[in-house]
């Protein structure tokens, strides 16, 4: 009789949250970055557009990180404490 035992595994489920830049283009759309991954551009005709491309570039980004064994960013733990404004200034001339 063949043995039917089943091998239980867990999957466990990482959560992180990154803080992404959206920035709205004279053509239209908005731009995205992460800071936490450099290399992370991505867009969206739209404001929701852009947030979906930017979860699914950061899901990748992971995925890659991961498949190389690099260490992640770490998560931005309380991005609602992160305030981001554009200050303008003066520029000296010279």
């Amino acid at each position: 009789m063949p043995n039917t035992k089943k091998r239980q595994e867990t999957i466990s489920t990482l959560h992180a949250q990154y803080v992404c830049t959206f920035r709205s283009e004279r053509e239209g759309g908005y731009s995205v970055r992460c800071p936490a991954f450099p290399g992370l551009i991505t867009n969206g005709k739209t404001l929701e557009a852009a947030r979906a491309n930017a979860r699914e570039a950061l899901e990748l980004c992971i995925e890659v990180y991961q498949d190389k064994g690099w260490p992640l960013p770490a998560s931005d733990a309380e991005p609602r404490g992160t305030i981001r404004e554009l200050i303008p200034v003066k520029l000296a001339r010279a």
